[in-house]
């Protein structure tokens, strides 16, 4: 599968601080599968400015995919 194939993987999001100064993102998938993925501050930027280009390419493709329960 590739980043631009849509999946029927179901998954949740959380998005925080730690208490050691860094942002997690952590995601839990189907499975029992648990990624707590760390970046620090920048990287975190980084990622947002990221999502935001994605998101606006995305809406130049039409409509958007249906969502998933649990999905965010």
């Amino acid at each position: 599968m590739g980043i631009d194939k849509q999946s029927d993987i179901a998954a949740n999001i959380q998005i925080g601080p730690t208490d050691q100064g860094m942002v997690r993102i952590y995601v839990e998938a189907e499975g029992g599968i648990e990624l707590p993925l760390d970046f620090d501050p920048d990287e975190a930027e980084e990622i947002a400015e990221e999502l935001r280009a994605a998101a606006e390419a995305a809406r130049t493709l039409g409509s958007p995919a249906p969502r998933k329960p649990g999905r965010r």
